[in-house]
């Protein structure tokens, strides 16, 4: 996301050790949450197993992308070609529930709707945001439409030489209700 808390792909600045971070952090996850905007967009990745970019980064990222189990929330989707990714068969709420009792499990949110729908639900067990140094000016927010305030722990930061830095909290479950 960027400085004015906007996410947009387009507005980051992603170098090699950004796609390197990524990469690690995708192999130590068990899924990944999609909405159909996001997973359209994710499809991308597919095209560099096909036909590789000249950066080895991207090529990483693309084959960790491609391993990761998908799932896949959508009222319009039907199929899906992506050989890692299914349709989601319950609503959001049960199948995270069941993702989270399964031992071990990293479930990884890559789509601003959902992680809103997780914010509601309480089923955020931790936030990993990358803020780019960039103010994008508009776009869409990421806490767009959460009434409740929500306290974080900060955890751990990392510091990207690009000068991108990824914030680590956890939720202190104290919610109080905005007025």
């Amino acid at each position: 996301m960027t400085i004015d808390g906007f996410c947009d792909h387009t507005a980051g600045l992603p170098d090699d050790e950004i796609h390197q971070h990524y990469t690690e952090l995708l192999r130590e996850g068990d899924a990944i949450l999609y909405g159909r905007t996001t997973y359209q967009l994710m499809e991308f990745w597919r095209t560099l197993l096909e036909n590789p970019s000249e950066e080895k980064s991207m090529n990483d990222f693309a084959t960790a992308i491609d391993k990761i189990p998908k799932i896949v929330f959508s009222r319009t989707i039907k199929n899906v070609e992506w050989e890692s990714a299914t349709i989601a068969k319950r609503d959001l709420k049960d199948e995270v529930l069941e993702l989270k009792q399964q031992s071990g499990k990293v479930i990884f949110v890559g789509s601003r709707s959902l992680i809103i729908q997780l914010i509601k639900l309480d089923l955020i067990d931790e936030f990993q945001l990358c803020i780019h140094p960039v103010v994008a000016g508009n776009g869409l927010p990421l806490f767009e439409n959460i009434n409740d305030r929500i306290i974080f722990r900060l955890k751990k930061t990392k510091i990207f030489r690009g000068g991108a830095v990824t914030l680590y909290y956890e939720p202190t479950n104290k919610k109080t209700t905005n007025r």
